[in-house]
């Protein structure tokens, strides 16, 4: 005979713990959770996540400008570091070996500055190129890692390095100039504050401010901020002042001309941006900016005025109609970034 189940709860508590698992439930207390970290897909998440900013670190720091490790002084006519290019730069007259600097107002308290507009910043010979512009594009079109590295710097496809090059103006840099400089080692961009000598070849774009430096191809860009007292690496040159050394700002607007100092008859012509001479036309001396002073040139401790250099000192003649004693401006003026300099009223015979 079969046993009947109580028709009602129990009369007292169980007499001990149940023999089996509860109701419901068929395992014991979870354990500790294993930190998400330790699954597969979080470890990979973290490998990867390491291995980027290993990458991007690597990447800055053979990129960013190394200024606490000094600027490297390069002269007009070496190659460089880490050349991109062998030199495109071209021959100029020997006049231009005592090309007068520009006589530039020093900043108060800090680096000089002078706006990429400013009329005589750049120097030149009239329907000459001191830069072999298609010979700078074949060369890196043609050499594709190198062409890469270029175009990055520069912020450009490679695909787009003739195009970029023949909107960039050949000109002669007037005053000792900081940039930053950009080589090429080991398949990559090196970069590197720099000073580049007055006399050098350059490639300038629309607002006035250096791209490329000829006698290496190296692409370049606007300096670090300077700040406190400079340091300097490598050769220096005759008559090098660091109190001289100016940074080109960018013109508020895009330039369709450039005014340039003649270095070889001491005259003054405008440029067509993105020209290579053969559209220059003579210009009058600009009223303001950059006047020429008796600093010795790139490769020579001379003055300009001595014998057999070829070069009138243009000091000797006033940019006005008013006295040769006339003192020059107290700050670079305001060139119209979109056409000529208007002419001075003649002076008097």
């Amino acid at each position: 005979m079969s046993s009947v189940p109580p028709s009602g709860p129990p009369s007292g508590p169980p007499s001990g713990p149940p023999s089996g698992p509860l109701s419901g439930s068929s395992a014991g207390p979870p354990g500790p959770s294993r930190p998400w970290w330790r699954g597969g897909r979080g470890l990979i998440a973290v490998l990867g996540a390491a291995v980027l900013a290993l990458v991007i670190a690597l990447v800055v720091t053979r990129l960013a400008p190394t200024a606490a490790a000094g600027e490297v002084l390069q002269s007009a006519s070496a190659n460089g570091q880490d050349p991109y290019t062998p030199s495109v730069a071209r021959s100029t007259p020997a006049a231009a070996t005592a090309s007068p600097t520009p006589s530039l107002p020093p900043a108060g308290g800090g680096a000089r500055t002078v706006q990429g507009s400013t009329p005589g910043l750049y120097g030149g010979t009239m329907n000459g190129s001191s830069c072999d512009v298609p010979r700078l594009s074949a060369y890196l079109t043609s050499h594709p890692d190198k062409g890469r590295a270029w175009a990055g710097v520069e912020g450009i496809a490679p695909g787009d390095i003739p195009t970029y090059l023949r909107s960039l103006t050949p000109a002669l840099l007037r005053a000792d100039t900081r940039v930053t400089n950009h080589g090429f080692r080991n398949g990559a961009a090196t970069s590197f504050p720099s000073v580049l000598q007055a006399g050098s070849a350059v490639l300038v774009d629309s607002r006035g401010v250096p791209r490329v430096r000829c006698a290496c191809g190296n692409p370049l860009l606007p300096p670090p901020a300077a700040r406190g007292q400079a340091r300097y690496t490598g050769q220096g040159w005759p008559g090098f002042q660091p109190s001289k050394v100016v940074t080109v700002v960018p013109a508020p607007r895009p330039m369709t001309v450039i005014v340039l100092f003649d270095v070889r008859d001491a005259g003054w012509f405008e440029r067509p941006v993105g020209h290579g001479g053969g559209a220059d036309r003579p210009t009058t001396a600009p009223t303001g900016g950059p006047s020429p002073s008796a600093t010795p040139g790139p490769t020579t401790s001379a003055p300009p005025s001595s014998p057999g250099t070829g070069t009138t000192p243009p000091g000797s003649t006033p940019p006005t109609g008013g006295p040769a004693s006339s003192p020059p401006p107290a700050s670079p003026p305001s060139a119209s970034p979109s056409g000529p300099v208007s002419p001075p009223s003649p002076a008097s015979p």
